[in-house]
């Protein structure tokens, strides 16, 4: 972590907390709206994910506009497949604010994520004509237009928004169905009455994970070490800007 501070870019980082603060103070405005459906998402798929990779499979992901969700999965280890989903969120988060601060790929970027949205809601979510279906084929088009019609700053400039938006909806999520409404049937509920350890020791657990691996996404997508490409980058944005 001390290396990390020492290779922090100021500016860069000065940047990146000017607009999640510009996000927090619209966070209960419909402007994030969208964004935290996308976040709510990135949960459930972080669960499937967490199926197929200890050896089950996705049923159906569903999403409700009322910012929550549901994935319905058979098999794999229940222990990873509850733990998945706040910390998953959290990751991809992170994942698309490195390759959006440290790379010059976001038009391609934005594009991947488009498909893998577009594929997801396709075969996965489920009922036909919910709102779920509607969004995911609504913002699946939405990426894959700014991938193709609008410049790399512009492309940066929204991954970045949406990188830190997950980042900080996964710790506030985390606190709001966890900490603040133990009594919740949430993930940490369930991984409680599976385990034997109450709610909030599963909470505090998670947005401290949460917590830390946001500021260690936020430090490396800071780091000077990206070099000239990183440089030459942050000028073209400040040139769209």
């Amino acid at each position: 972590m001390h290396r990390l501070f020492e290779k922090v870019d100021w500016q860069v980082f000065g940047g990146l907390v000017l607009l999640a603060v510009g996000v927090l103070l619209a966070w209960e405005t419909p402007v994030v709206w969208p964004l935290k459906i996308l976040v709510v998402f990135f949960h459930e798929l972080s669960h499937g994910l967490a199926a197929l990779v200890t050896g089950g499979s996705i049923v159906r992901i569903e999403l409700v506009a009322q910012q929550g969700g549901l994935c319905m999965t058979m098999g794999g280890s229940r222990f990873v497949v509850l733990s998945a989903g706040y910390l998953g969120s959290m990751i991809f988060g992170g994942v698309i604010l490195l390759v959006a601060s440290r790379t010059r790929l976001d038009r391609i970027a934005s594009g991947v994520l488009g498909v893998l949205l577009l594929l997801v809601t396709l075969l996965l979510i489920r009922p036909w004509f919910s709102f779920g279906l509607v969004f995911g084929l609504t913002t699946s088009l939405v990426l894959l237009g700014m991938a193709r019609f609008l410049s790399e700053g512009i492309n940066d400039f929204v991954l970045r928004i949406i990188g830190l938006t997950s980042c900080l909806y996964a710790v506030f999520d985390i606190k709001s169905d966890i900490l603040d409404r133990p009594g919740l049937r949430s993930d940490a509920f369930m991984l409680g009455e599976l385990t034997g350890l109450p709610t909030q020791f599963w909470g505090i657990i998670w947005i401290a994970l949460a917590v830390t691996g946001s500021a260690v996404f936020l430090l490396l997508a800071c780091n000077k070490k990206a070099g000239t490409a990183a440089e030459d980058k942050q000028d073209e944005v400040k040139g769209v800007a």
